[in-house]
């Protein structure tokens, strides 16, 4: 357990060299640019499925932060990152049992439908805007996550009428706990209302559908922390292809940044699968907090025009 803060100074460490100015930055040559992305992402892609979020929530900001690539590339680029990253996960977590097929794909495809229409919108707004709007965002996202703690265990609410229909239930085995939990999906209409809601959103900032997956599965359905987390990341690989097609389309491809994250993420996340059975859950919540926070400050300060 002593090995967490280790792993976070880890991923920071690689970020902070990436603080140098725009012209610095272009004056690099042109190799540092691949190396700098998988290394980074390969770090993102282990975070990302230990916390669930798909791993264009901390890709995009980050990226667009710190490295010198134009935010339509960017957030083009966080999409397919995400959407790599948990297809590579996906397989493992459905073998051992860390993710529910059966409650990924409604709350998937409600998704996946918002997410065509967020991607539209997002690449319709000037940069400035939507730059400030993903700071803001993603601070929100560190903020709520951080005033709601998880539920390790079953909620005493009552499962409502489609969550009974669609057979929204299971047993869950904890082995860092050592323990088997029975759950039941509750609130599922207002699960499904915030998995669309985040589709939305994650298409227009380039996120992903996974930046909140996590809080509306355990949160609002009482779905356990882990449990959740592996489902999440199930549901980014439905819900992603949407969005991801519009950027595409629209020529937001270049492969100096998308080839090495991609690779990165991918490796990254068969490495997290592994992580994930033996870490306790709130090691993965706080090291995806203090990632979103740097994040989530140096966007917003970008899209208002306070940093470079």
């Amino acid at each position: 357990m002593t090995r967490a803060p280790s792993f976070a100074i880890l991923v920071l460490a690689a970020l902070a060299p990436a603080t140098v100015s725009a012209a610095e930055a272009w004056a690099a040559p042109w190799w540092v640019w691949p190396i700098a992305l998988f290394t980074v992402t390969f770090l993102l892609g282990i975070v990302a499925v230990l916390a669930g979020v798909g791993g264009g929530v901390l890709f995009v900001p980050i990226v667009a932060g710190f490295f010198p690539f134009h935010l339509d590339f960017v957030r083009g680029a966080g999409l397919l990152l995400a959407l790599s990253g948990s297809l590579s996960a996906a397989p493992e977590l459905l073998r051992r049992g860390f993710a529910s097929l059966r409650l990924a794909l409604p709350l998937a495809l409600a998704g996946s439908t918002t997410a065509i229409f967020g991607a539209m919108v997002g690449l319709a707004l000037p940069t400035a805007i939507v730059k400030t709007a993903l700071g803001a965002v993603v601070l929100l996202i560190v903020l709520l996550t951080w005033r709601m703690p998880g539920v390790d265990g079953p909620r005493a609410s009552q499962p409502d009428a489609l969550s009974v229909a669609l057979r929204l239930s299971g047993v869950f085995h904890d082995r860092a706990e050592a323990r088997d939990i029975d759950w039941q999906a509750h609130r599922t209409p207002s699960g499904l209302a915030a998995f669309a809601a985040i589709g939305l959103m994650g298409g227009m900032l380039g996120l992903g559908a996974g930046w909140a997956n996590v809080p509306a599965l355990n949160l609002v359905m009482g779905v356990p922390i882990k449990l959740a987390v592996g489902t999440s990341t199930l549901a980014i690989s439905i819900s992603n292809t949407s969005a991801a097609w519009v950027y595409l389309n629209h020529g937001a491809l270049l492969p100096i940044l998308h080839v090495p994250s991609i690779l990165g993420v991918m490796l990254g996340a068969r490495v997290g699968v592994h992580l994930l059975q033996r870490m306790r859950s709130a090691i993965a919540h706080r090291i995806m907090l203090v990632l979103l926070a740097i994040a989530g400050v140096r966007a917003l300060t970008k899209g208002l025009g306070i940093s470079e």
